[in-house]
This record gives C-alpha cells, structure tokens and sequence, in this order.
C-alpha cells in the first residue's frame, strides 16, 4: 500500500476514498481514529488515503482531476507503507 493523498479531515479522506472506489480503485483512509488525539499530536498529515501499488499512478491522476482546485502538494508523492 501507498500513501496517495493527505486529506485535510476525515470528510475529506472518505471523499477521496469514493472517488477512487468509483473508479474500481481499492482504497483505505489510514489515521481516521488520530484525530481524537489532537491537542496531544501533531494534528497535521494525521490521515492518509492509501492505495495497493500497482493502482498508484491511476489514483494520483484521478485524485488530481476529482480535487483539481487543490494545490499540488510535495507530500502527495506516493510513499511506500512499511509492512
């Protein structure tokens, strides 16, 4: 799994996710539950949209036409998970 967009909030996150979900890309959003620990985090790139590998370049294309009013952000380069 990679990392494909850093979504600003949960809502976010699960639009992203749809977007990709309608397109038959697999998507997981990751950190949704950190959320309850601002205050005690960092609360900045706390929840990611990840896809499986092979599917990182389609999403990255797909997530720039669905959010084209978002600027491109050096964070949203596709990073591999550790396992």
């Amino acid at each position: 799994m990679r990392i494909v967009y850093h979504a600003e909030n949960i809502i976010d996150a699960q639009l992203a996710k749809d977007v990709l979900e309608s397109e038959s890309i697999p998507a997981f959003v990751s950190g949704a539950y950190l959320t309850g620990g601002v205050g005690q985090l960092p609360a900045r790139d706390l929840i990611t949209v990840m896809v499986p590998n092979m599917a990182v370049e389609q999403a990255q294309r797909i997530l720039r036409e669905a959010f084209p009013d978002r600027p491109p952000r050096a964070e949203w380069q596709a990073r591999t998970v550790p396992a």
